[in-house]
């Protein structure tokens, strides 16, 4: 393991980071121990009580088993460990960083397509004037990329709230956490998407006809853009 000395402030959140980089890097691999705590302490130059804060963390996140008078054992992530880990995934570059963009774009395509058509068939009267509303207020190309970008969490927020899917809504967050981990202007394809008003309008009077099947077919032509673009 190559780990370094923690300074003393969030020396909890240091230790977990330095953690999960060894295992997502593969230089911890399944299967394999890690040290005693005491030793963990040692080598990172921290107190007990920060590494075993830590180690409760990595294995909340489906990363090692902890046995009680044993070993504790790295798992195997693919296996696991669960979306919050996609943030890690992204600063560790453990998968190859295309491979990551194009996995998130269809994600976020996936669950977008479907909750579109959800929230046309399931939102209250009240939820389809809220995305109406929030896709008139969206600006176009002229706008910086950052606004747009905020604006577009914003809009499908509201289409995964007026789907009613808790587990969709979960994933967005998910999704929105990482796009900003790695930045949006580093998906192809994404800021022409974003500055395209018109389709966003077209989507939001789509579901506010409450029109599943066209709001589904538009929402998959939109989030498409750059899936497709990754894959080319």
């Amino acid at each position: 393991m190559s780990i370094s000395p923690i300074p003393r402030a969030a020396i909890s959140d240091a230790v977990f980071a330095q953690l999960v980089d060894e295992i997502l890097s593969g230089r911890l691999a399944p299967d394999d121990p890690l040290p005693a705590e005491r030793d963990l302490a040692e080598s990172f130059e921290v107190n007990r009580h920060a590494v075993r804060e830590a180690l409760k963390r990595v294995q909340q996140s489906g990363l090692i088993r902890i046995a009680q008078g044993g070993k504790t054992r790295v798992l195997d992530w693919r296996e696991n460990a669960g979306l919050d880990l996609l943030v890690e995934l992204t600063r560790t570059g453990a998968v190859p960083p295309r491979r990551l963009l194009r996995d998130i774009a269809e994600m976020r395509c996936s669950v977008g397509t479907d909750a579109a058509r959800l929230c046309a068939l399931r939102a209250t009267d009240e939820q389809l004037a809220r995305v109406s509303a929030i896709a008139a207020q969206r600006r176009g190309a002229d706008a910086p990329f950052a606004e747009l970008l905020l604006a577009d969490g914003v809009l499908w927020t509201a289409i995964i709230d007026g789907s009613g899917n808790l587990a969709y809504r979960l994933g967005l967050n998910t999704i929105i956490e990482c796009i900003a981990a790695i930045g949006g202007h580093h998906l192809i394809g994404y800021p022409a998407e974003l500055a395209d008003r018109e389709a966003h309008l077209e989507l939001a009077a789509r579901i506010a006809d409450r029109d599943s099947v066209a709001a589904r077919d538009l929402a998959q032509q939109l989030l498409g853009r750059v899936v497709d673009a990754l894959n080319d």
